[in-house]
């Protein structure tokens, strides 16, 4: 990891003289189609320290002076003809591979590969043939015929070209040629015309005519020829074929296997049903299908076709020239990507680098690692990706260095946290004479406690001085340490520094509430397992349908329920719970109650009777708090009715006395006192207080 760094360092250093000398290529040769006898022009551009020699190959051969070619001042090949005059069709003999080399005193570049191919064009592998279709059907004929580069083909009816206007008449760039709605007019004959910078060839003519035959009233959807499997390059343009006959004439749509969406942009449908995909790219490989549906009913069929998009390599991430001491390792990594994966090939100094010795080539072939590095290794390594849609190249230089002199350890580092996932680090400049030998800094970032293989290392530039690290854990603590690089290598490392990130904000608390009467609910959460994660709580409540919630009440980080006393009995209430820390505050729980049932509880005649299974009646029975106040409102009634016989004189009050001794036991003041003080002092919310009936038996006194 930290070579990887130091070759990442090195990709940011000023290398001033050593940056002239680095040899690149400004322009490579590009793949050409050549006409007979016809000069051709191949491009190489070069730069670097001078001088610069350059020189081609043909096939892997270098190109001699009897040659035919000639070298221009600039560095591009000059052909006078094609070589090959009279090549069999298709023979390898057409086609040819050129290559610029270009050479200084640091090593020799060789650039990419140019396809060159003889213009040509071959005879019809396919002719359209005759056909017979009913009036107002559809009619398709196609042809085959391959070139270089590919022809152009066209049609003609009657030997007449085919107007590009008519809507009826649909031409694919694979050369097919499809009428719809079928007429009289139609009748007749047609041929394929290819055309291309070779030639241009005529296929055979083929019969249109109509059928005798009756017309179907009702025709099944049938598709006449559906897509076909495609491999294409990005870039080009798809074009997938879906006619379909039928009567009525079926509806034709697209869709995609997968079910991903085609999508719009680039999309165009060509007659009745074929659908051309513009620009193409990597994602819209797929397997197509085209479903034929007849108007109105589920009835359909479908075709499908798989279109393959290739993509040529292209580097995600390029080898970087680097300086070594001998005996040290060198290590160059290159990555490309393309469809299909890139093969990858190493070169030093233009030939193919094999392992063995000191050269290893691991993770297949990206990474290249050269040890006990020698005044031998000297030299331009290239990275060659190639697959079956291009190549592409990449290069960097070894430089073998004298005694490695390390720079000086980096001065002055400092942290702090941002937030609960960044932490900025700084530290000093260095002094005016070390400043020129520093090519960047490495920083080494671990959390405590963690085994070495989760360190975190990330480069700044030579005049970078403050860092921030990101998408880091809340509340871990961190140890880092800072390197400089130079040429020569690395630094020791600087003083470790730790930091702690900020920690998060409390989750959300589940709670669950319970209704204990009319007017009273009690809320109750679990407190969490790792203290310190909560400083207290904050309850909210509402009753709906109000906007605004009254509140907060602040409990402590111990409190596991809270009471809500005096609710409105039949009301509809919002209770809402939160969590805080010094974070801030977490995320809310919500949860209604509705008062509703336990007054609906409090009034059934069921719910509050006081009788016992075993048939005995208490003097006393925990019910609801109505039944006390029930009891003395009775009980005052009786004192004043009482009190008024006194006042008229009724010294044998039907209420007092009576013959059969009933009467009404009331309670005294004081014991109604005492009851009410019992429920203001807080008593158990939901007793009740019954009076019953006392039957006194009293002797007549004698006269």
């Amino acid at each position: 990891m930290g070579l990887w760094l130091l070759g990442l360092l090195l990709l940011l250093q000023d290398w001033g003289e050593a940056g002239g000398s680095e040899l690149a290529f400004v322009q490579e040769p590009g793949d050409v189609v050549a006409l007979r006898e016809h000069p051709l022009l191949l491009r190489c551009q070069v730069e670097g320290e001078p001088p610069i020699t350059i020189s081609w190959q043909r096939d892997g051969i270098p190109l001699g002076n009897n040659s035919g070619a000639t070298l221009m001042p600039d560095g591009s090949l000059h052909l006078g003809g094609f070589p090959n005059h009279h090549p069999p069709q298709g023979s390898s003999a057409s086609v040819h591979e050129y290559n610029c080399m270009a050479q200084n005193r640091y090593g020799r570049l060789v650039s990419r590969r140019a396809r060159v191919q003889l213009a040509s064009l071959s005879r019809f592998h396919q002719h359209p043939e005759s056909m017979v279709v009913e009036q107002g059907g559809v009619a398709r004929f196609q042809c085959l015929i391959r070139g270089v580069p590919e022809p152009t083909i066209s049609w003609e009816h009657n030997r007449t070209a085919l107007s590009p206007t008519n809507h009826r008449f649909t031409l694919l760039p694979a050369g097919i040629l499809q009428i719809t709605n079928v007429g009289q007019s139609d009748i007749g004959t047609y041929r394929c015309v290819a055309h291309n910078v070779a030639s241009t060839r005529y296929s055979q003519e083929a019969q249109l005519a109509l059928s005798v035959s009756p017309l179907r009233l009702l025709q099944e959807p049938e598709i006449l020829s559906g897509p076909q499997n495609l491999t294409l390059t990005v870039h080009q343009t798809a074009v997938l074929e879906c006619i379909a006959t039928g009567h009525p004439r079926p509806l034709v749509s697209w869709s995609r296997l997968d079910g991903r969406s085609i999508g719009v942009e680039g999309i165009q449908v060509l007659g009745t049903g074929n659908l051309m995909i513009s620009d193409v790219s990597v994602q819209h490989s797929g397997v197509y299908v085209c479903a034929a549906n007849r108007p109105g009913t589920r009835v359909r069929r479908t075709a499908q076709g798989v279109l393959l998009v290739q993509a040529p390599p292209e580097f995600v991430q390029w080898p970087q020239s680097v300086s070594k001491p001998p005996g040290s390792s060198a290590i160059f990594t290159c990555v490309a990507q393309g469809v299909p994966e890139p093969r990858l090939i190493w070169l030093k100094n233009g030939k193919v680098l094999s392992p063995g010795d000191n050269v290893r080539l691991t993770h297949n072939n990206s990474t290249l690692m050269l040890a006990g590095v020698t005044a031998e290794d000297e030299a331009i390594y290239q990275c060659i990706a190639e697959n079956s849609a291009g190549s592409n190249q990449a290069s960097a230089r070894l430089a073998v260095t004298g005694a490695p002199e390390p720079p000086p350890v980096p001065q002055g580092l400092r942290a702090s946290a941002l937030s609960t996932s960044t932490i900025r680090v700084s530290w000093e400049p260095p002094s005016f004479g070390d400043n020129p030998s520093i090519i960047g800094y490495v920083l080494h970032l671990q959390p405590e406690g963690e085994p070495p293989g989760r360190e975190l290392q990330e480069a700044v530039s030579k005049g970078t001085f403050e860092h921030v690290f990101t998408n880091l854990e809340p509340a871990t603590t961190y140890s880092i340490r800072l390197r400089a690089y130079s040429d020569e290598g690395a630094s020791h490392d600087s003083p470790p520094v730790h930091i702690t990130t900020m920690g998060n904000a409390p989750a959300a608390f589940g709670f669950y509430t319970k209704v204990l009467n009319a007017t009273s609910v009690q809320a109750s959460w679990e407190l969490p397992s790792q203290p310190g994660l909560v400083q207290g709580f904050k309850l909210f409540h509402r009753k709906l349908p109000a906007a605004h919630f009254e509140g907060p009440l602040l409990l402590a980080r111990s409190a596991s329920s809270f009471l809500y006393t005096d609710l409105e009995p039949a009301a509809l209430y919002e209770i809402k719970l939160q969590a805080f820390n010094g974070n801030g505050d977490g995320n809310s729980t919500v949860r209604f109650v509705s008062m509703r049932d336990a007054l609906t509880a409090d009034t059934d005649p069921k719910a509050g009777c006081p009788c016992r299974q075993d048939g005995e009646t208490p003097f006393m029975e925990n019910t609801s708090g109505m039944g006390v106040f029930v009891g003395i409102h009775v009980g005052f009634a009786a004192l004043i009715i009482c009190l008024l016989c006194l006042l008229l004189g009724w010294r044998h009050s039907f209420l007092c006395r009576k013959g059969s001794g009933e009467h009404w036991t009331v309670p005294s003041a004081s014991a109604d006192r005492a009851s009410l003080g019992q429920l203001e002092s807080g008593g158990k919310p939901g007793e009740r207080i019954e009076l019953i009936s006392q039957v006194t038996v009293e002797q007549q006194s004698a006269a």
